[in-house]
């Protein structure tokens, strides 16, 4: 890319894209997704939510890189299996110990679950499935980061913070096909 085109693209850009459970949101730099924005009520309340968290985000022409993500987030919310661990996030701001829970989430295979704590056991922090918890909470590349497919203890859900809540991560589970406690059979798996 030339000093001219890398000029013309905007520093942090915003889209709004179409799925299977409503309109999202992408903001983006150029080292990577900065986060994704789950659908509310409708376009205009997913706009003004980006825009209230990311003022600096101005509406742009999305990358291909950033084209290619939001093509297997929309396949992904169709039902398609489609792998996410490819699409390159930029975790600048983001602490140490949340890009290990979500280094640790993206691992988890589609429609699969995996509870808070197998998390901390995973990062060598036995006692942290609060701390898990809280970190995927904060997660800002919903989807991407599949903090829907992250439960609690003894199959129950667990918390979800985008709108609609715990009735939104099981929406997402049951796109993906998921199956385990949550759906009557199955375990979780416990890396």
């Amino acid at each position: 890319m030339t000093s001219n085109a890398t000029e013309t693209l905007a520093e942090t850009g915003f889209a709004l894209f179409e799925t299977a459970i409503g309109t999202c949101g992408v903001v983006w730099t150029s080292r990577g997704i900065k986060t994704i924005q789950l659908p509310e009520h409708d376009a205009d309340a997913t706009r003004t939510r980006i825009m209230r968290r990311f003022p600096e985000a101005k509406p742009a022409e999305m990358p291909m890189d950033v084209l290619l993500a939001i093509g297997r987030i929309v396949a992904l919310l169709r039902g398609q299996r489609v792998d996410l661990r490819p699409i390159a996030l930029d975790m600048d701001t983001v602490p140490e110990f949340d890009r290990a829970v979500y280094a640790a989430a993206r691992e988890i295979p589609a429609g699969e679950t995996v509870t808070y704590g197998a998390i901390a056991k995973q990062l060598g922090q036995p006692d942290a499935a609060r701390e898990v918890g809280a970190a995927l909470g904060r997660n800002p590349f919903a989807i991407v980061v599949p903090c829907h497919r992250v439960v609690a203890a003894n199959g129950k859900t667990g918390g979800f913070s985008a709108r609609g809540g715990v009735e939104t991560k099981l929406k997402l589970l049951s796109i993906e096909g998921g199956h385990g406690p949550l759906f009557g059979w199955g375990t979780v798996t416990e890396p």
